[in-house]
């Protein structure tokens, strides 16, 4: 035998406890049933969150209406002109802030002051002539008074025999020619000074239509839309740019018809701006359309020929901010909102 023969155990040696180890399917259990009682506990937590969430959307929903079907509505003044001409400056940039008044487009004066001119020399002209007219009507009236004074003269004499019947019947013919003379003076005098308040209403004409050359902001906001360059001929209503109003905003929402059962004026209101995530703002309902949006589109339905199909309507809702407005959130005419109506 090899002298590097292998040890053997004493037969007496104490053997391991084999009850004593842990099987290798009862290891495996632990963990899974950890597992099942983590995902257990999960699911009861997101299903009493969602309970709860439900609970309170109807809740909401309960005693609140509310439509993304809503924008911001504002003042647009589309800027005309009133006379016809061409640019000579164009005074504004698009999105320019303009101020009520501002001088926007001038359009070439030359014709207008010429017009102006004439009309100025025609009411000196028509101012003479009343001069004229008022200076015959004076000589007519001391014919008038001289002839009728020889009538008065002629009627003494003749009563005593003085004079001849001829000699009077000159005198009355004097006296009633004068007399006529000077109505016909008068006459004159009323019609050259109606001249002269036609004159003064040409030359008034003129001087508004040359007014009319610089075209001014209507109100205070930003310019938009501008369409007017230097040395375009525009005519008379043409539109030239639109002024943005820079305050006075508000919201048309169009809720559902059958959302407004319970809406009424006055009541609260708040506005999420798509623009301003986040950000709330408070109104209230100003008024509610009398009629829905659809009768006023181009070609409103007609329910009475075809295939009536019911289709649920809205009906638009003016919304008043009851904020002071933000200069760091501006709102703009045309945003998209997301407005919501406390029903109480």
């Amino acid at each position: 035998m090899s002298t590097r023969s292998a040890k053997v155990a004493p037969v007496n040696a104490p053997q391991p406890d084999v009850s004593a180890v842990p099987h290798r399917s009862q290891t495996r259990r632990r963990p899974r049933r950890a597992r099942l009682v983590l995902l257990y506990g999960l699911l009861a937590i997101v299903l009493a969150a969602g309970i709860t969430f439900g609970v309170q959307t109807i809740a909401f929903y309960a005693h609140h209406a509310t439509t993304d079907d809503a924008q911001i509505e504002g003042h647009i003044d589309p800027v005309l002109p009133r006379v016809a001409g061409y640019v000579a400056e164009v005074l504004v940039h698009e999105n320019d802030s303009v101020t009520a008044g501002q001088a926007l487009v001038r359009i070439d004066p030359r014709d207008f002051e010429s017009r102006v001119h004439m009309a100025q020399t025609a009411l000196a002209s028509a101012e003479a002539a009343v001069a004229v007219a008022k200076a015959n009507a004076v000589a007519a009236d001391t014919r008038r008074l001289k002839a009728a004074r020889d009538l008065e003269r002629s009627v003494a004499l003749r009563k005593q025999q003085v004079v001849s019947q001829e000699a009077y019947d000159g005198a009355k013919a004097d006296a009633d020619a004068t007399a006529a003379d000077h109505e016909t003076a008068l006459r004159r005098v009323a019609a050259a000074e109606a001249m002269v308040a036609q004159k003064q209403a040409d030359l008034d004409y003129a001087k508004l239509q040359l007014s009319y050359t610089t075209i001014s902001a209507p109100v205070s906001g930003f310019v938009s839309k501008k369409s007017v360059e230097v040395g375009q001929f525009i005519e008379a209503g043409q539109p030239l740019l639109a002024v943005v109003a820079d305050r006075d905003v508000w919201v048309v929402a169009n809720f559902k018809e059958t959302q407004l059962h319970r809406m009424r004026a006055g009541q609260a209101a708040t506005v999420e701006v798509d623009a301003y995530p986040g950000a709330t703002f408070h109104a209230r309902i100003d008024s509610i359309a009398a009629a829905t949006g659809a009768k006023f589109a181009l070609l409103p339905p007609d329910n009475a020929t075809g295939n009536f199909v019911k289709v649920v309507q809205r009906v638009p809702v003016k919304l008043v901010f009851t904020d002071p407005a933000d200069a760091a959130r501006p709102l703009r005419v045309g945003m998209n909102v997301t407005a919501i109506v406390d029903l109480g």
